[in-house]
């Protein structure tokens, strides 16, 4: 083997060699500094803040006929947190979908090592009736005891877990 080609050969491996180097630094350094938080009071504040002052005056009976009429007489109006890190935090439901997860832009922003940055999101359907659908998460989405695989209705008062967290849809 002639002494060019050996050199080369050098320089390709140090070189593959330093990219494995880079990726891994690269790894650790997203694990320790890897999403942004934000303070939980300060991002509520900021989202009540942005919302047009006519909507908040509204109120709730006249907010259901603007949404088509489509409220149930038992329909649930808020997500509750009932355990968890986040307890006592209220999700108005306002026919809009609802995204759970570590993820800083999800409505409900989950601070538990169990649950994935897009977990699991709540939506209506055309009867009024709202869903739960795991979106691929590692340790899933469980609704009661039974873990979800498919799209499932959600019963008022029926635990949602991710986690250490607990949702519950209530009136």
């Amino acid at each position: 083997m002639s002494e060019l080609t050996l050199t080369v050969m050098r320089l390709g491996f140090l070189a593959v060699l330093w990219l494995f180097v880079i990726v891994a630094v690269q790894v650790i350094r997203s694990d320790l500094f890897g999403t942004r938080v934000t303070q939980r009071g300060s991002r509520r504040d900021a989202g009540r803040q942005q919302q047009p002052a006519r909507q908040q005056a509204t109120p709730p009976q006249q907010r259901a006929q603007q949404g088509g009429g489509r409220q149930r007489r038992n329909a649930p109006t808020k997500l509750v947190v009932s355990e968890g890190t986040l307890t006592g935090t209220t999700v108005a439901l306002q026919g809009q979908t609802i995204t759970l997860g570590r993820a800083h832009d999800s409505t409900i922003v989950l601070d538990d090592d169990y649950a994935s940055s897009r977990h699991a999101r709540i939506y209506p359907d055309r009867d009024g009736q709202w869903i739960v659908e795991d979106l691929g998460s590692t340790n899933g989405t469980y609704l009661d005891r039974s873990r979800l695989t498919t799209p499932t209705p959600i019963p008022l008062g029926a635990p949602i877990r991710i986690g250490k967290t607990v949702i519950e849809l209530r009136k």
